[in-house]
């Protein structure tokens, strides 16, 4: 990593024309990988990436510039190149730095890099081998598995700096089932801000035979019914409901720019009394945890909605700058080529008191949602429609039949306002979200709670 005055250096030339705040985020990334197809390991990558980028804000816009070059003639270009956004005088530059320590830590109880290669050749191959064994009608497997080691360093023109080393580690299973012409798939994946130990008790095994429970299963399952009716989701279908129709409509640069159904709206009610909705960077080794973000941030908690009253958006330093308000933390980059952006994290409506049985037991008839696929959501209008990936019908209170083929069809405020139960239960899901052309890893999760009528796409009988 670069020295510590090199980076003082850097942020005083930034600002030599003047500026509201800039920013220097250094990073190293050491990746490797193992992707197996078709009984045979396909791709086995591994390699690291360093460089460095320059931020400076000025009268709310921003110059970014990036390099994989570390020569001080070369910085110093770039640090000049983003100075001319602005024309102000001078500005103040750091002169005490305050290196920030986090209050906690992640704890890696065994870090990818000390485990052998053949390990996890031999790991992703027993996932194969139980996917493969457990179903004849399993026609492709695929497992995968990758590892991230990530160190950053962050100075910030108001004296921040603070160094943060990140391990993600993650594993997926992914089948496919055909039997009469019909063609399922089943996806389970693992991970976290944690080390190899994720897989440790026959996780992957584990991860093959849902998928591949699921993906058969579904081959005999009927169409799914098409209309309103009532509308169970399970705390195992993972947040993917909050996180896409609720998460993205509170990132601040969204609402700022009216992009979000939720501009303007803070103060106000936009759910049931019984929702709250937390983004939380602090969890520990969550796969959207981290202990400050990518602009010297502390990680926090931050409740957005609280009993049904939108209390925060999700903030960088440049969006909080813009409303006056302190950064919620969430400010993160894919990389060093990014400008950081406002982010989710690890992002939940928070377990009820009801129990989950209890949920399921006050329905009559309608869908029970037992794993959520992928989705759309229009964050101008709050409209969304999501895949189910396995659901059941519901009938006297109880799961009868499978069904395949549903989606979710609503409004964000509207279905967030008609939640009427909220058991006590948590399910987290993980997931890579795209924004921007960046990805960062999240997480999310949701107790399993009852929407009283929703629309659901399916077979009209």
């Amino acid at each position: 990593m670069i020295d510590d005055l090199l980076l003082e250096k850097l942020i005083k030339q930034a600002l030599k024309r003047g500026g509201d705040y800039a920013d220097v985020f250094v990073e190293r990334r050491v990746t490797s990988a193992v992707q197996l197809e078709d009984d045979r390991v396909e791709k086995v990558t591994g390699g690291s990436d360093s460089g460095i980028g320059i931020r400076l804000i000025y009268n709310g816009k921003t110059a970014y510039a990036y390099s994989n070059d570390f020569s001080e003639g070369l910085l110093f270009e770039l640090a000049s190149t983003v100075s001319k956004i602005a024309s102000a005088g001078a500005s103040p530059v750091p002169v005490n730095l305050k290196r920030m320590r986090p209050e906690k830590k992640m704890i890696i109880a065994l870090p990818p890099s000390e485990v052998p290669l053949h390990a996890k050749v031999d790991m992703v191959m027993r996932g194969n081998s139980v996917a493969r064994k457990s179903d004849g009608r399993i026609v492709q497997a695929t497992v995968i598995y990758r590892d991230l080691l990530q160190q950053v360093k962050i100075l910030t023109s108001e004296g921040t700096l603070c160094e943060d080393e990140r391990v993600y580690t993650l594993g997926v299973v992914q089948v496919v089932a055909a039997s009469d012409g019909v063609i399922q798939t089943g996806y389970e994946p693992v991970g976290g801000h944690a080390g190899f130990e994720i897989f440790n008790g026959g996780v992957i095994e584990g991860l093959a035979e849902k998928a591949v429970k699921r993906a058969t299963m579904m081959l005999k399952a009927e169409r799914a019914p098409a209309g309103r009716m009532p509308v169970v989701i399970s705390s195992e279908a993972g947040g993917t409901m909050v996180h896409e129709a609720v998460g993205h409509g509170l990132e601040a640069d969204l609402v700022q720019q009216g992009l979000s159904v939720y501009s303007d709206k803070k103060g106000q009610e936009i759910a049931s009394g019984i929702v709250t909705v937390i983004d939380d960077a602090t969890i520990p080794n969550k796969r959207g945890s981290f202990l400050f973000d990518d602009e010297g941030v502390p990680s926090q908690q931050t409740v957005l909605v609280d009993k049904g009253i939108l209390t925060s958006y999700m903030y960088d330093k440049r969006t909080s700058m813009k409303d006056g308000v302190l950064s919620t933390g969430n400010g993160r980059r894919e990389s060093y080529e990014n400008k950081p952006i406002p982010r989710m994290t690890n992002t939940f409506i928070a377990s009820g008191e009801a129990s989950p049985d209890e949920v399921l037991h006050s329905v009559h008839k309608g869908l029970f949602v037992k794993k959520m696929g992928g989705g759309q959501v229009n964050t101008v209008t709050g409209d969304f429609v999501f895949d189910v990936q396995e659901g059941y019908l519901i009938e006297n209170g109880a799961t009868v039949k499978p069904v395949r083929g549903a989606t979710l069809i609503g409004n964000g405020p509207e279905i967030l306002k008609s939640i009427d139960m909220v058991a006590s239960d948590m399910g987290f899901s993980i997931g890579t979200c795209g924004k921007d052309g960046q990805g960062v890893p999240v997480s999310d999760a949701m107790p399993t709670l009852r929407i009283p009528e929703m629309v659901v796409g399916g077979e009209i009988k």
